[in-house]
Protein backbone atom coordinates (compact mmCIF):
# COMPACT_ATOMS: atom_id res chain seq x y z
CA UNK A 1 0.00 0.00 0.00
CA UNK A 2 3.01 2.53 0.62
CA UNK A 3 3.78 2.46 -3.00
CA UNK A 4 0.64 3.37 -4.29
CA UNK A 5 0.54 6.48 -2.09
CA UNK A 6 2.99 8.07 -4.55
CA UNK A 7 1.59 7.74 -8.04
CA UNK A 8 -1.84 8.88 -6.47
CA UNK A 9 -0.77 11.27 -4.57
CA UNK A 10 1.35 12.80 -7.83
CA UNK A 11 -2.17 12.19 -9.48
CA UNK A 12 -4.15 14.33 -7.80
CA UNK A 13 -1.83 17.13 -7.91
CA UNK A 14 -1.66 16.91 -11.41
CA UNK A 15 -5.73 16.17 -12.44
CA UNK A 16 -6.19 19.65 -9.64
CA UNK A 17 -3.55 21.74 -12.25
CA UNK A 18 -5.39 20.36 -14.53
CA UNK A 19 -8.97 21.60 -13.38
CA UNK A 20 -7.97 25.23 -12.77
CA UNK A 21 -5.56 25.26 -15.78
CA UNK A 22 -8.74 24.19 -17.70
CA UNK A 23 -11.47 26.65 -15.50
CA UNK A 24 -9.54 29.83 -16.10
CA UNK A 25 -9.57 29.04 -19.76
CA UNK A 26 -12.86 28.35 -20.35
CA UNK A 27 -13.66 31.05 -17.71
CA UNK A 28 -11.41 33.15 -19.52
CA UNK A 29 -13.18 32.12 -23.07
CA UNK A 30 -16.55 34.12 -22.03
CA UNK A 31 -15.68 36.44 -25.56
CA UNK A 32 -14.26 34.16 -27.57
CA UNK A 33 -15.73 30.31 -27.88
CA UNK A 34 -13.32 28.78 -29.75
CA UNK A 35 -10.75 29.22 -26.95
CA UNK A 36 -12.73 26.63 -25.10
CA UNK A 37 -11.37 24.03 -27.87
CA UNK A 38 -7.87 24.48 -25.84
CA UNK A 39 -9.68 22.71 -22.88
CA UNK A 40 -9.75 19.21 -24.85
CA UNK A 41 -5.91 18.76 -24.93
CA UNK A 42 -6.88 18.96 -21.02
CA UNK A 43 -9.22 16.63 -20.72
CA UNK A 44 -6.88 14.13 -22.83
CA UNK A 45 -4.10 15.02 -20.33
CA UNK A 46 -6.28 13.98 -17.75
CA UNK A 47 -7.96 10.59 -18.76
CA UNK A 48 -4.48 9.76 -19.68
CA UNK A 49 -3.01 10.55 -16.34
CA UNK A 50 -5.62 8.17 -14.34
CA UNK A 51 -4.86 5.58 -17.03
CA UNK A 52 -1.26 5.54 -16.32
CA UNK A 53 -2.47 5.76 -12.21
CA UNK A 54 -4.47 2.59 -12.85
CA UNK A 55 -1.82 0.84 -14.99
CA UNK A 56 0.83 1.89 -12.61
CA UNK A 57 -1.50 0.43 -9.18
CA UNK A 58 -2.19 -3.02 -11.41
CA UNK A 59 1.66 -3.63 -11.56
CA UNK A 60 2.05 -2.85 -7.93
CA UNK A 61 -0.51 -5.06 -6.73
CA UNK A 62 0.98 -8.18 -9.10
CA UNK A 63 4.19 -7.71 -7.40
CA UNK A 64 6.04 -5.86 -10.40
CA UNK A 65 7.16 -3.03 -8.59
CA UNK A 66 10.47 -1.69 -10.36
CA UNK A 67 9.72 -1.13 -13.92
CA UNK A 68 13.46 -1.11 -14.89
CA UNK A 69 13.82 -4.94 -13.90
CA UNK A 70 12.46 -5.42 -17.40
CA UNK A 71 15.13 -3.78 -19.18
Amino acid sequence: MKKMIAPIIITVIFLAYLAVYGVLVVATASYNPIAILFAIPLIALGIGMVYTLYTRIKEIRSGEEDDLSNY
